[in-house]
């Protein structure tokens, strides 16, 4: 049998965490939704929902992070 070109695929299992937010930082959260929102023409989300993108964006425009990430070949 040839080989695949596609590799394992990881397991993309949603993991539930449970933290503690400043209170400042949920107002801003809730504040974020509603320019959206409005921005968009749609429903404010709840906080929570903005939580995962921001992360993802965050991470993905952190240089050094990705630097790092990244294998090094020789």
């Amino acid at each position: 049998m040839s080989k695949l070109k596609l590799g394992p695929i990881e397991d993309d299992t949603p993991v539930k965490l449970t933290l503690d937010l400043p209170a400042a930082l949920h107002r801003e959260l809730l504040e974020y939704a509603k320019a959206m929102a409005a921005e968009h023409g749609g429903k404010t989300v709840e906080p929570a929902k903005l939580i995962p993108p921001m992360l993802a964006h965050f991470m993905g425009s952190d240089r050094g992070f990705n630097r790092n990430r990244r294998p090094r070949g020789g």
